[in-house]
């Protein structure tokens, strides 16, 4: 406890000094928590792993061989996955605690060494041809059966980003792998369908009783994948006033969720996508008058300022039932 609070608890005698004496040497001597900084590290150990793995495929290629290669991080896969079933806690629709302390991360190993075997395996031998949906639509529904099964929101956000790359292939595979064409309008619009997507399905997730704990990772997603299409359909495809209006619609929405749900994340990533929409229709809107460089350096100072102040103010805005 901060010394101001017991400051004022004395003030307000709430507390007698001899029991603010106690509460500063219980402060004084608590362990600290270690928690975020283990969580953090075996993260990077699982990241650090699949480099390795890499980073031996390409120096040792020609000496080991593809198959021993193959094998080897089959096994390794094969075998985080064999541990995640076999410690797994009985299926539940709410959270469920990991049985293990490394138990999230063996299944997260489990899943990006399988994307590598799974890659490897095409880029040597292409088992998939040129059917290159198929290659993510696989690894996708595993990693979203796991997901829901084993109840792990780090591969869900891989089935997620699966999900999001097989859409991309499948709506537009020609132009995306040998033209590089990110300006189409059909991936452009298929972002704008994923991004509302995966906005609703946390609420429908809640309504059933399924998963609610996955819904911010859904919603982060979402508003990012979202708002992204709507900008990059503005800007690169030149339909301003549709996009536009999407783009209100999105921020309005997520106004509203920040507001009802007291999420200052979302209440800041809605202001700064709908900063960026409003500065761009007012620039493309005011070229042909000629308005000088003091005009726009005066507002990017006085709009930042007023995005600042806001957030900074974001009580105000934000609902808040606890007493």
């Amino acid at each position: 406890m901060h010394e101001p609070i017991l400051h004022n608890l004395l003030q307000q005698e709430l507390i007698v000094p001899e029991d603010a004496e106690k509460i500063t040497l219980f402060e004084s001597k608590r362990p600290f928590s270690l928690h975020w900084e283990l969580k953090t590290l075996l993260y990077l150990g699982v990241l650090l792993l699949n480099i390795g793995l890499g980073f031996m495929i390409y120096e040792n290629i020609d000496t080991i061989g593809h198959a021993v290669l193959i094998v080897l991080i089959g096994a390794v896969s094969a075998g985080c996955f064999w541990y995640a079933v076999r410690h797994r806690e009985p299926f539940s629709t709410g959270e469920i605690k990991s049985p293990t302390p490394y138990y999230d991360y063996i299944l997260l190993l489990g899943c990006l060494t399988f994307l590598i075997m799974e890659g490897y395996w095409q880029y040597q031998y292409e088992i998939f041809g040129t059917r290159y949906g198929l290659a993510t639509f696989i690894p996708m529904v595993l990693f979203f059966a796991l997901a829901y099964l084993l109840d792990n929101r780090g591969v869900l956000s891989l089935g997620i980003t699966l999900l999001a790359t097989w859409l991309g292939i499948t709506v537009t595979p020609q132009e995306l792998l040998s033209k590089n064409d990110f300006n189409n309008a059909a991936i452009v619009q298929t972002g704008v369908f994923l991004g509302a997507f995966l906005t609703v399905v946390p609420f429908l997730s809640e309504r059933w009783g399924v998963k609610k704990h996955f819904s911010l990772t859904y919603l982060n997603f979402g508003v990012h994948i979202l708002m992204i299409s709507t900008l990059a359909g503005m800007m690169a495809l030149g339909q301003t006033l549709l996009y536009f209006l999407v783009l209100c619609l999105s921020v309005g929405f997520f106004l509203w969720y920040a507001r009802t749900r007291n999420s200052l994340y979302f209440l800041t990533v809605a202001v700064l996508y709908g900063y960026i929409g409003l500065t761009y229709m007012l620039i493309i809107h005011t070229e042909s008058l000629n308005l000088g460089f003091r005009f726009y350096l005066f507002y990017f100072v006085l709009s930042c300022a007023g995005v600042i102040i806001f957030l900074s103010n974001y009580k105000r805005f934000i609902k808040n039932d606890q007493p």
